[in-house]
């Protein structure tokens, strides 16, 4: 579902953070815009309850122009993880290119991540996204607790399914950006293997990669 506008040589990329309730996701992007460098970098929207937890989405557009002049703008959104925003989540993976599922590492916390996790395929299935073909990176979040599954355990599990997982506090800026940037790159491959970026446009995904993730 790329948006791509070759008349003008532009695309659009769309990066969803994905997951249950305060798992995180927010806070992942708290942490990119805190640490990412500003030239490039547009503003952060947040729309939040009453109850200080995001409703709708996230945004935070990165923009990257290539040798040729072909520009990209990769947007960053979260959607909100209570079951009674479901609507909202299926609104916002619409046209995704690519999706983070930020999971709470809290051992109360694994039938909740698996449930979140189901609604994820069940969604993607919904909006006409395959979730085999979709480049998709899980991230373990608040490691900095002290009662979470261990790492090897995670890995073990999430070993069949071929997918990069992370750990990561995301309140302490750790693990975020090594999340983010797996997520990007996974992203222009998926693109460049579809659209030639390198061949018709210039687009290198080292360059593009280190532009989007270069911290200040």
């Amino acid at each position: 579902m790329i948006e791509f506008d070759e008349l003008h040589g532009k695309l659009v990329l769309k990066l969803v953070y994905y997951g249950p309730a305060l798992s995180g996701k927010t806070t992942n992007l708290l942490s990119l815009h805190d640490r990412l460098q500003q030239e490039g970098r547009g503003e952060l929207m947040l729309l939040d309850t009453t109850e200080d937890r995001t409703i709708y989405f996230d945004l935070l557009p990165f923009f990257y122009v290539a040798p040729s002049g072909f520009r990209i703008k990769l947007k960053v959104y979260t959607v909100p993880g209570q079951v009674r925003h479901d609507a909202t989540r299926k609104a916002v993976l619409q046209r995704a290119d690519g999706v983070v599922f930020v999971a709470d590492s809290r051992i109360s916390q694994m039938a909740v991540n698996a449930e979140s996790f189901a609604n994820l395929e069940q969604n993607l299935t919904l909006v006409g996204l395959d979730i085999e073909k979709l480049p998709l990176v899980v991230q373990f979040n608040k490691r900095d607790l002290p009662d979470v599954v261990l790492e090897a355990e995670l890995r073990e599990t999430w070993a069949p399914t071929g997918l990069p997982v992370y750990m990561a506090s995301a309140l302490q800026g750790q693990g975020v950006l090594e999340t983010f940037q797996a997520a990007v790159e996974g992203v222009l491959k998926s693109v460049d293997q579809k659209l030639g970026l390198l061949e018709r446009y210039q687009v290198d995904q080292s360059a593009f990669v280190q532009s989007v993730v270069k911290t200040i």
